[in-house]
């Protein structure tokens, strides 16, 4: 029998990424029935880099812990699940389902571990998992700072329209300043640019370039390309500006290295402190119809499926301008009442933080599973259309750690 195949002659090697222009050492040919496959096999490096794409771990929060927390990120992947959570009950799933990666919104390992006995749950995921040599990736408050992130698959179900950034995101945007001779520019601008420098907002391929001179004298052990050793040198050269999502830096440099034609490269980079209106917690839209403050409560209540909904003093008001923020959001209660909103859907509100409300907006508490459930279905699609043939599984546990009655 074939070990690709099972005895019905359809293919069981849902666990590969097919995709013939890919060159790499782990490309094999096989003919079978007739039909030519290419197979590649994808290692969890190869995966979690496609999920940073819409969430680079350097937009976590500072307390976080993102990113790889168990496993050889050079392991080949037999089948990935994805979950909200990490309990044993999903390392058991993962195992049922021959999954060795699971990619999990919260990180089970939060602080530091310092043993590992198994005398809590976290510990006893932690050695299942190890056991069973299955990874764990987290993506946490990556994924929530992204724009197609939580809040927006929160939009999403909620109807919500134009929505944008609530709480946007400082210190994301760099500035990169290099010098290289004119008739070079053009082609280091263009390469700038393939790389993801000079978007803002709706605008991209946006630079500043100032013409000027530049001096140099290479040193005895040095290798000009352009000049003589040991002579003062002036070239014409266009000093070129552009900005960058901080994530991108290595690419932007890379960029830089291979189109500029010095031996020594000037640059500067700069972290700026503007907002990234792409980038932070949280976010504000409308809904299609105005309803009033019982009806809107229902449908969240309906829409969200949750079970229970805590909310604010009713104010008699029209709900139109909506924000979110999944997870624990207090925090943004005044940021939400500075952008407008009529009411504020998150989770894990204290009996005090109620009050806040002021009299000037609806508090909505919906519960933190309820506020981030659609998360796992997110990574799902995202993941399943990036690699539409491999094994991307949405987990059927429910880790919901609060019961109602």
């Amino acid at each position: 029998m074939n070990p690709y195949s099972n005895d019905k002659g359809k293919s069981s090697l849902r666990n590969v990424f097919i995709d013939a222009k890919i060159q790499k050492n782990c490309i094999y040919s096989f003919e079978y029935f007739n039909f030519e496959y290419l197979i590649v096999f994808m290692t969890i490096q190869e995966i979690t880099k496609i999920v940073e794409e819409i969430a680079p771990l350097s937009y976590a929060e500072d307390f976080d812990n993102v990113g790889l927390l168990v496993g050889n990120p050079n392991q080949k992947v037999t089948g990935v699940l994805v979950t909200l959570d990490t309990l044993e009950e999903v390392v058991d799933e993962a195992i049922n389902k021959n999954c060795n990666l699971i990619i999990s919104f919260h990180p089970i390992i939060f602080s530091g571990l310092k043993k590992l006995t198994g005398r809590n749950y976290v510990e006893k995921v932690v050695i299942k998992a190890i056991q069973h040599n299955i990874a764990i990736y987290a993506t946490h408050t990556a994924l929530d700072n992204s724009i197609i992130g939580v809040n927006a698959k929160i939009c999403e179900v909620l109807g919500l329209n134009n929505p944008k950034i609530l709480i946007p995101k400082t210190h994301t945007i760099q500035k990169l300043t290099t010098y290289i001779p004119i008739k070079d520019a053009e082609k280091l601008r263009l390469a700038l640019f393939d790389a993801g420098a000079g978007s803002i907002g709706n605008y991209d391929q946006c630079s500043f370039n100032m013409d000027g001179f530049g001096t140099y004298r290479a040193h005895k052990n040095a290798n000009p390309t352009i000049g003589e050793k040991e002579i003062l040198h002036q070239e014409n050269e266009t000093c070129i500006t552009v900005i960058f999502e901080k994530h991108l830096e290595q690419s932007i440099l890379k960029a830089l290295f291979k189109n500029h034609p010095y031996e020594e490269v000037a640059y500067e980079i700069i972290t700026l402190n503007n907002k990234n209106q792409n980038i932070g917690l949280g976010m504000i839209g409308e809904l299609s119809n105005t309803l009033n403050e019982a009806e809107f409560l229902k449908f969240v209540k309906k829409s969200m499926n949750t079970k229970c909904v805590r909310h604010s003093k009713l104010l008699q008001n029209k709900i139109k301008k909506v924000a979110v923020l999944g997870g624990s959001g207090s925090f943004a209660i005044e940021e939400a009442i500075n952008a407008g909103a009529d009411a504020f859907i998150t989770s894990d509100l204290k009996y005090h933080e109620f009050y806040k409300a002021e009299n000037k907006i609806l508090l909505v508490d919906i519960g933190h599973y309820e506020s981030e459930q659609f998360t796992k279905n997110l990574l799902v699609d995202y993941l399943t259309k990036k690699i539409p043939n491999f094994a991307i599984i949405l987990s059927e546990t429910n880790t919901n750690s609060i019961y109602y009655i």
